[in-house]
């Protein structure tokens, strides 16, 4: 079928109705019941509502859910998880956008999309199809919510060998002034990793990560 051809040929994580119907040319009762034949056979998955991808590709949770809620990037503790700074692998994928806060559900995952103002919307890149925060920026973005009431953190494990001291600094003097103490804090472990589990660890914020 000409339609499979193409979305495999186009290798996105997804595609909606609409980019089917251009694919196709179907009217959009013709369009819809070949989904619902070709879902039905296996031959493509439901998504979400209008959303759907062949089923012999792999599902990327991180990949699709960045494409859908556009702008966003990858922040908070998925980030921190994945670069190694945060120890504790979240079982929500956290994104950072300009949107409205919003969580969805994707194969089984839990997505979640928490709006930042437009001005501390910066400090990310592509990598790999997915939009990410440089480890200073999720951090960053990390204490934000702390600050607000939103997180929880244990400074005194995260692993910031790798933190690059002048681009945090830089990218701090962004954020609002009522996080300059937890900023100040992290500040004294930069270039270290955590420290021992016999060491009685401070702990801030109100609500533990998920």
């Amino acid at each position: 079928m000409a339609l499979i051809a193409t979305m495999s040929r186009l290798n996105r994580g997804f595609f909606s109705v609409a980019d089917m119907a251009k694919i196709t040319g179907l009217a959009d009762g013709s369009l819809r019941v070949a989904l619902t034949r070709l879902t039905k056979s296996n031959v493509l998955t439901r998504l979400s509502r209008g959303v759907y991808q062949l089923s012999l590709s792999e599902i990327d949770v991180k990949k699709i859910a960045n494409q859908l809620y556009y702008p966003s990037y990858l922040s908070f503790e998925s980030a921190l998880s994945l670069q190694g700074i945060l120890s504790q692998i979240p079982y929500v994928q956290t994104f950072a956008t300009i949107k409205k806060s919003k969580k969805m559900t994707f194969w089984g995952t839990a997505v979640e999309f928490t709006q930042l103002k437009a001005d501390l919307f910066f400090g990310y890149k592509l990598e790999q199809g997915i939009y990410i925060a440089e480890p200073e920026k999720a951090l960053l973005d990390q204490l934000y919510l702390v600050s607000r009431g939103k997180r929880s953190l244990n400074i005194q494990e995260l692993d910031l060998k790798d933190i690059n001291k002048a681009r945090f600094k830089a990218y701090a003097e962004r954020f609002p002034s009522y996080v300059e103490p937890l900023i100040a804090e992290v500040q004294k472990y930069i270039g270290t990793t955590p420290i021992g589990l016999e060491t009685k660890a401070r702990i801030y914020g109100t609500e533990p990560i998920v």
